[in-house]
């Protein structure tokens, strides 16, 4: 009888069960804890055996000929394809005030490095801004709107901007910008203060923060009145430099009375932010009963002031723009609610963003064709009227002329930014494609040669 069946059966002595019960179970604990609880064998450390990607070819590669690639001398690169396509700086009149006379009319003319210092603290608009970063300096056309423009300035250098609120309008692209940016330059060669915002839809977009202020119950835009505040001196220093505050202004750090100077008030701008609204407002208001020197108000994206602004209040309502702080400044000053001595405000509409379109509001009060529908039933904003009585508008032709086309083509051309050939029939051509559009004109006829 085998020891399984003896077992089964029951016959197996209790002895013999008993060991050869234990030993199993006794192998059975021991196997037990040999698997789960003694301790791994630490592995043995070997040493890599990868070698990088560098010393294998510096190994494996063989010694390069010196001569092989040698590059040849500049001398013996007589092909055309050779040729530098660099641009070349462009041999243009320097753009000054004493020479804008109707006799330059159609000749093109480059902002002086000297006396562009406004261009370069205020910035520009986007549209010029892509043009001057393809010609080799900051250049522009003398067009006959312009010359009618500057007269306007000049005859507003010693009356209120009352008589001087001009508003730029035409169509897309026909050139206001470049028109107010010509404006701006001629004033800062005529020493007046200047005061100009190439994109003021920033002021309304909510790209910066805002802060409600209890005592003016406007909301105020630190980071951007600190930052113009800047610009403002870093172009008007040398003028402001020597004038007085005329009244007294109670400030939490300090009081500004008369003993202090302009730069005492915009100091304090720059030195706390919070308080940087309120001094561009009282900064504008000294500035405005002055009369050692004009002041020129200069806007671009004009019609974002009237428009609904992305900011919200704290029910998340969108706040009107005539209730932001810097905007209300503008407007009263835009509408004549308050006026400078001496001095003018000039503003461009722009049509390239559509969501700040001008309301019909503004566009009723300069004279133009609405472009909603409009009845006597249509609501009009109060305040908005108010803000845009007395503007006056100053079209600018929505054609260039050919006198005018032509020395933009020689500009881009003479820059060597175009790929094709120059001559009569190519720019009577782009000319044509463009139907005398400034923008379309310079982008999708000249530029449109260079695209891929």
């Amino acid at each position: 009888m085998s020891f399984a069946v003896a077992l089964r059966s029951g016959r197996l002595p209790c002895g013999a069960v008993k060991k050869a019960a234990i030993p199993a179970a006794t192998s059975a604990i021991a196997v037990q804890a040999r698997g789960y609880a003694a301790p791994a064998k630490p592995t043995k450390k070997t040493a890599s055996k990868f070698r990088s990607n560098a010393k294998n070819e510096q190994t494996k590669s063989a010694p390069r000929d010196p001569g092989l690639f040698r590059p040849m001398a500049a001398s013996a690169l007589t092909d055309p394809i050779f040729q530098s396509d660099q641009r070349t700086p462009l041999q243009l009149p320097t753009f000054r005030a004493e020479t804008i006379t109707p006799e330059v009319a159609n000749t093109a003319m480059a902002f002086p490095t000297e006396d562009s210092k406004a261009l370069k603290a205020y910035g520009l608009p986007t549209n010029v801004l892509v043009d001057y970063l393809l010609l080799s300096k900051p250049c522009s056309v003398i067009r006959q709107v312009t010359v009618d423009v500057l007269n306007e300035l000049d005859k507003a250098a010693g009356s209120s901007s009352a008589n001087a609120r001009l508003v730029f309008t035409g169509k897309p692209g026909c050139g206001k910008s470049y028109v107010l940016l010509q404006a701006v330059q001629y004033s800062v060669q005529k020493e007046w203060i200047s005061f100009y915002i190439p994109r003021a839809i920033n002021l309304v977009n909510s790209s910066t923060p805002y802060t409600y202020d209890p005592r003016t119950q406007t909301y105020g835009q630190p980071a951007f009145a600190q930052q113009l505040l800047k610009r403002f001196v870093d172009v008007n220093e040398a003028l402001i430099q020597g004038m007085k505050v005329q009244r007294t202004y109670p400030f939490e750090e300090r009081t500004i009375d008369s003993t202090s100077s302009l730069m005492d008030l915009i100091n304090l701008g720059l030195e706390v932010q919070q308080q940087a609204p309120t001094v561009i407002n009282t900064l504008l208001t000294e500035l405005s009963e002055q009369t050692k020197f004009p002041v020129l108000l200069a806007i671009d994206d004009f019609q974002a002031l009237y428009c609904v602004s992305h900011y919200r209040d704290p029910f998340y309502k969108a706040i009107k723009a005539y209730h932001l702080s810097l905007p209300r400044t503008l407007l009263e000053f835009a509408s004549g609610k308050r006026s400078l001595q001496r001095g003018a405000v000039l503003g461009a509409l722009s049509t390239q963003n559509t969501t700040f379109r001008a309301p019909l509001e503004l566009v009723e009060a300069l004279g133009l064709e609405p472009t909603v529908p409009s009845n006597p039933y249509v609501r009009r904003e109060p305040e908005l009227v108010a803000y845009a009585s007395g503007l006056r508008n100053f079209p600018v032709p929505d054609k260039l002329t050919v006198d005018e086309a032509a020395s933009i083509f020689e500009v881009w051309q003479s820059t060597k930014a175009l790929h094709i050939t120059r001559g009569d029939e190519t720019f009577l051509s782009k000319y044509t494609e463009a139907g005398g559009n400034a923008r379309e004109f310079v982008q999708k006829s000249l530029l449109q040669t260079v695209a891929m």
